[in-house]
């Protein structure tokens, strides 16, 4: 069993560069190993979040402008943390139709990605992005809508069940939540969003009908009586903020903080692999937040820093990659960004804000992207985007396949061309030690079985190779790469 002060070896120091974030080049490898855990988490968590916003004058330069970023960015947790906000709190331009709004909450989610969780939620209920996305801008005392109620709770705090099973709330309380969140609109004269007091749900207008502004009268263990959002604050602007208030104080029916557990568990499964059954899920969990205080702080950092020193998330570390050791998809975005920045490829632009890779077919980056089932600025749906084996299916698998032959087949000196000689030592002439070399690069050498290292040593040949003639080097060394970034061990955490 090991904890904060566990020393990193080679393999698990390389796994939690490659969780935390794009890739593990071997310089930052050799950085992190012979750290402790904990000292190894503070440095990854050190970062100040950036005030970065994408750019562009529509949404496909925006995408465009965060991967770029992505590729660039020094502090890349900070970014991984940001695409786990961007998918938990799902927000699709296709509705919002506003790419400046779109751009202002990529910069909200990188401000909050690892601040206070309370904070962050109140600040994501008077986001125009969301707003919009939700149809709090369409939420009226005369005719409510419940869209922004529900998911908050069933997707931004509590979850629908707990950890056990049992109900976390009722319609009820999505209907009385709803009346909150009634009379915002966006000034169109000051450019902000503003509460319209004459458009708010107030209880001498509709107690009649709808009843006192209680909540959780059945569930989150306040008792019949349940709780008044209007105190103590009274009504007004101000009952969007203590109905979160009162949401952080929901307990399960294992009287634990049904906030802390759901959050915990969804950076757990993001950062680490899925979770076992109930109770097992629950001793993972609660371990964690005990030792972050999250159910009382709020502390994204702490709980992260937490999740980063914890066995749970160092078991899919171990080496070779076999069935037996569970792991997790990697995201479209992250194997693609993360490929981009350990082979220091940069894509070429254009004036038309394409960003294409010089090889192959030539495609356009979030056209590969896209294909392999994840477009930035547009998740599926409220619900983000399915995680695992929902990634893999033989189209976007073959998505993932061209793109790493395309980024292989970029040959020439220019930057957006995959240069093995700023990678690897090209006087090696062994095809094991080419091979070596070049799943090094990558990071996936010591997942490797002998047998799948000894397949990629035939590809190469017997005799010896020289990698300094152009011919050897594009044929057989670029091959070699682009079967690297195919194997399963690059996909697979």
């Amino acid at each position: 069993m090991g904890d904060e002060n566990t020393i990193l070896g080679a393999t698990h120091a390389r796994h939690l560069l490659r969780r935390a974030g794009f890739g593990a080049r071997a310089t930052d490898v050799q950085a992190f190993a012979g750290l402790t855990r904990g000292v190894a988490a503070d440095r990854l968590l050190s970062f100040k979040p950036a005030k970065f916003r994408p750019g562009g004058k529509d949404i496909w330069r925006r995408r465009v402008s965060w991967l770029k970023y992505m590729v660039r960015v020094r502090a890349p947790l900070q970014e991984k943390l940001v695409l786990f906000w961007h998918d938990h709190f799902a927000t699709g331009n296709d509705k919002v139709q506003d790419h400046a709004w779109m751009a202002d909450q990529n910069r909200l989610l990188r401000l909050h990605c690892k601040g206070n969780f309370k904070d962050f939620v109140k600040a994501i209920n008077v986001d125009p992005a969301m707003m919009e996305y939700l149809d709090t801008f369409r939420n009226f005392k005369d005719q409510p809508n419940e869209n922004y109620a529900r998911e908050l709770m069933e997707l931004f705090t509590l979850g629908v069940h707990d950890l056990a099973g049992a109900p976390n709330y009722e319609q009820q309380d999505i209907v009385q939540i709803a009346r909150a969140f009634s009379g915002w609109g966006w000034d169109y004269s000051r450019r902000r969003v503003a509460f319209r007091d004459w458009a708010h749900d107030y209880n001498s207008e509709y107690e009649s009908e709808r009843g006192p502004k209680v909540i959780f009268k059945s569930h989150g263990g306040f008792g019949p009586s349940g709780r008044d959002f209007t105190q103590p604050g009274g009504e007004g602007p101000q009952e969007i903020s203590q109905v979160v208030d009162i949401l952080f104080e929901h307990r399960d029916s294992d009287g634990k903080s049904t906030v802390a557990r759901f959050i915990t568990g969804k950076l757990l499964e993001y950062f680490a692999h899925r979770l076992p059954p109930y109770p097992d899920n629950a001793t993972i969990i609660d371990r964690i937040i005990q030792r972050s205080g999250f159910d009382t702080s709020w502390d994204l950092r702490r709980l992260v820093r937490e999740i980063f020193v914890d066995d749970f998330f160092y078991e899919t570390a171990a080496p070779p990659f076999t069935s037996t050791i569970p792991k997790s998809v990697v995201w479209p975005v992250d194997f693609v960004v993360t490929t981009l920045r350990l082979l220091k490829v940069n894509p070429r632009s254009d004036k038309w804000g394409n960003w294409y890779i010089e090889g192959g077919a030539y495609g356009n980056v979030t056209d590969y992207l896209a294909e392999m089932g994840q477009i930035l600025f547009e998740p599926p749906s409220v619900f983000g985007w399915d995680w695992e084996e929902s990634w893999i299916n033989s189209a976007t698998l073959l998505a993932r396949y061209s793109f790493a032959r395309d980024v292989a087949m970029a040959r020439g000196n220019k930057s957006y061309h995959l240069r093995p000689q700023l990678l690897m030592d090209l006087s090696l002439t062994a095809p094991s030690d080419i091979v070596d070399a070049v799943t090094n690069v990558l990071g996936i050498a010591d997942q490797l079985t002998a047998s799948e290292r000894q397949t990629l040593i035939d590809y190469l040949g017997s005799g010896p190779l020289d990698l300094n003639d152009p011919g050897v080097r594009q044929k057989k060394l670029h091959g070699l790469f682009a079967l690297a970034l195919q194997a399963p061990h690059f996909h697979l955490h």
